[in-house]
């Protein structure tokens, strides 16, 4: 999705005045938008807490600003500057992280992002975008241009199947259809699901549906979600600030009560171990292969 983030601002860039700043990451794949930016091109350095003081700084003037890292230096190192530099103040600034979830597998904890958009999402006047595909990233970095407001982009590695076609951008989409029930998966986690539940018989599969636009706003929920008898919910995030909790308190304050309600979530490190991004998806019963077993199993 890097390289997709890249183009989009590529295009974007050369139509504004918008300064872009990284934490000293991006090689081999922000070149062109360096080239595209000349000066506004700001090598920060391995300094977020000031990089993103710096960020509000130039948003006060006026200019829209992108600030990049990996997703836990983006979000976590400079917290403190994020709620008051740029929450506070309502300034147009736009956080990109890298590497989502366990994008970063056997780097371990510190290199991991399994609780920033709930994180982010409780911070005031704060959009959070979480692409699922490398083909959503252009439309997600417009509407993020467009908005005046503090912007959150998670990125993580497209596995999209090769054959799939997707519908256009919508912050809610279905995917596949099925008739055991409802999934939302938020992520690029979605393309693993959607390439094993297209191999199984309408009746053994839910519909698949995509979430990328939090917080989740009780104006948009889809119907079929609304109405689903069995609704399940994947996410490379903790349970805690999740889209998980997000849907039950919408669905609850809609009257909506689905006979069955599961959300697998991400748990951490439950065997104290580091490994790739399958290896925690697997531990953590996030996996493809697991929810749709055990959603298959559920009546």
């Amino acid at each position: 999705m890097r390289n997709a983030f890249c183009d989009a601002l590529v295009e974007h860039g050369t139509a504004t005045s918008l300064v872009f700043l990284t934490g000293d990451l991006g090689f081999m794949a922000l070149e062109p938008l360096q080239a595209a930016l000349g000066d506004r091109f700001v090598n920060a350095g391995v300094a977020e807490q000031n990089m993103i003081g710096v960020a509000a700084g130039i948003a006060s003037t006026g200019r829209q600003c992108w600030a990049y890292s990996i997703a836990p230096f983006i979000y976590a190192r400079p917290f403190e500057q994020i709620r008051n530099d740029v929450c506070l103040h309502d300034f147009d600034v736009k956080l990109v992280g890298n590497g989502g979830g366990y994008g970063y597998g056997v780097m371990g904890a510190t290199h991991h992002a399994i609780e920033d958009y709930g994180v982010m999402c409780g911070l005031q006047n704060m959009r959070v975008f979480v692409p699922a595909f490398a083909k959503d990233v252009a439309p997600v970095v417009a509407r993020m241009a467009a908005d005046p407001h503090p912007g959150y982009l998670r990125l993580g590695r497209c596995e999209k199947p090769a054959d799939l076609v997707l519908p256009d951008y919508a912050p809610w989409r279905c995917l596949l259809r099925g008739d055991a029930g409802v999934l939302v998966i938020v992520g690029p986690g979605a393309g693993g699901f959607l390439a094993m539940a297209a191999t199984l018989p309408p009746e053994s599969r839910p519909d698949i549906w995509v979430a990328t636009e939090l917080p989740l706003r009780s104006d948009m929920l889809p119907a079929a979600v609304l109405a689903a008898d069995r609704l399940y919910v994947v996410e490379e995030h903790v349970a805690q600030g999740g889209v998980g909790q997000m849907l039950a308190h919408l669905l609850l304050l809609a009257g909506a009560a689905p006979r069955r309600f599961r959300h697998f979530h991400a748990d951490g490190y439950r065997s104290g171990r580091y490994g790739s991004q399958a290896f925690h998806r697997v531990e953590n019963g996030i996996d493809a292969a697991g929810v749709l077993a055990e959603i298959a199993t559920c009546a």
